[in-house]
């Protein structure tokens, strides 16, 4: 496909800091990349934009944050004539360097010579009692419903779960005036106090989130750390969560709840692309092969940003503008040593940095032990954990596509996207193995999910061209 190019055809997905900062450092080469990008503004997750016309400044939506939202977008804006830009458009499969896209309900193709991943994260979701009720959210999703919709998940609300969103997300809340009856956070003071010195590696992220701890204190918030055995109550929807701590129980009445244990990237098109996979110890997951500069194991795809490892927004600006480097020099360009080593050292620290958030905020080690038979696993195919040590016992199944295969867990609407960390975790556990012996869930496409419809008018399509040829 590539010799049938003459120009390059520089494909980037994903319109967060890691993509725009790659488009930025490509028109600056005088390249026009396809920006190719799921939400109808640039910004991802982090600097996520709310519709035309809303009202809430930069300062409210963003916080502390605001001015680093606010050059991204200009940024942005700034590029749009340099670039051709597809928002709202879903990237469903990769196959042969070329993308399938489904953009506002038609399907279409884009091949590419050179292709920037930068596709984010997603919440790592471990099941609890409740988690399936009315009125429990992910943070992620409370957070996209604050800053895209402008509305609260609730009017009295529990977050639960641990990593650096769950004060965040909770300073957020708190700022647009909602209620917080509390934020439980499964890890420890303790925990945190010995990942200080590796925090502090990036001071002013270190300080940003003492202050964030303060503040909500300072305002009232209840924050409980070292929380266990979390289960959310209700007949229709969300009434109450309790928690244990240090052997007690304890109940409050609550009508949301946002949960999550920290974030996992996403790599569904970084394996459909053929992209060669390990197991990072780091984040606990299965992560594309990358070297220093962002370059896959296959030539010409490059990996940047949150979706080829956790390290967060500054971050993903930084290796978002690395990987457009790199991709200029393979394209034979010259590009700015003195500059590609500053960026290299940035990154360098900051993984010092992500170290010591993994030793602060880890997720719950004994949760797959203590899951519950009749706990919901997979929620498209209603798989419980029983039914996945089931297969373990009888079986003997000890790999995780295996279990995709006699089990479904995997097979629904989210293609694993939900489920598979917390089904991955408790094969480890039923079979004594680590996460990675029972290997990786492979990708499938469509990566997300797909409208029947569509498909059926592109295989009628597809069926009448093949008769008239």
């Amino acid at each position: 496909m590539s010799e049938m190019l003459n120009e390059p055809r520089i494909v980037i997905v994903g319109a967060g800091p890691a993509g725009v900062r790659a488009a930025e450092v490509l028109v600056a080469a005088g390249l026009r990349p396809v920006v190719v990008d799921e939400n109808q503004r640039a910004g991802g997750q982090i600097y996520r934009q709310p519709p035309a016309g809303f009202v809430r400044s930069k300062k409210q939506l963003y916080g502390s944050e605001s001015a680093k939202a606010d050059a991204l977008h200009h940024t942005f804006d700034r590029l749009r004539s340099a670039i051709d830009y597809l928002p709202e458009t879903l990237v469903w499969n990769c196959d042969g360097q070329q993308l399938d896209l489904l953009r506002r309900g038609q399907q279409q193709s884009l091949p590419y010579s050179h292709l920037i991943l930068c596709t984010g994260a997603i919440d790592r979701v471990l099941p609890f009692p409740g988690w399936l009720l009315p009125g429990v959210y992910t943070l992620g999703a409370a957070q996209v419903a604050l800053k895209a919709q402008g509305c609260v998940i609730g009017s009295r609300m529990v977050l639960v779960g641990t990593g650096p969103l769950l004060y965040l997300l909770a300073y957020q809340y708190a700022k647009a005036g909602a209620r917080i009856a509390a934020v439980l956070d499964t890890s420890s003071f303790s925990g945190k106090l010995r990942a200080a010195p590796d925090l502090l590696k990036q001071p002013l992220t270190f300080a940003k989130g003492l202050y964030f701890l303060a503040w909500l204190r300072c305002h009232g918030v209840r924050i409980v750390e070292g929380v266990q055995k979390i289960a959310v109550s209700g007949e229709q929807k969300v009434e109450a969560i309790t928690w244990h701590k240090n052997g007690r129980a304890e109940t409050l009445e609550c009508d949301a709840v946002a949960s999550g244990f920290g974030l996992r990237s996403e790599t569904q098109l970084a394996d459909l692309a053929a992209c060669a996979f390990e197991f990072n110890q780091l984040n606990q997951q299965w992560l594309p092969q990358r070297d220093g500069a962002g370059r896959s194991s296959v030539k010409g795809v490059y990996l940047a940003g949150d979706g080829s490892g956790i390290a967060g927004a500054d971050a993903a600006e930084l290796a978002g503008k690395r990987a457009a480097l790199a991709l200029l020099e393979d394209l034979g360009q010259s590009v700015d040593l003195r500059e590609t080593r500053r960026l290299d050292r940035a990154l360098h620290s900051i993984q010092g940095f992500r170290r010591g958030l993994e030793r602060a905020f880890p997720a719950p080690v004994e949760w797959a032990r203590e899951c519950a038979d009749e706990e919901i696993i997979c929620r498209c195919e209603e798989i419980t954990a029983g039914e996945l040590r089931h297969s373990v016992k009888q079986a003997g199944t000890v790999e995780i596509n295996r279990l995709k295969a006699l089990t479904r867990v995997g097979m629904g609407r989210c293609q694993g996207r939900v489920c598979s960390a917390a089904a991955a975790e408790i094969l480890a556990c039923s079979t004594g193995k680590s996460l990675a012996q029972v290997g990786r869930l492979r990708g499938q496409p469509p990566v997300k999910p797909f409208p029947v419809a569509v498909g059926v008018v592109q295989n009628s399509v597809a069926n009448s061209e093949r008769e008239i040829a």
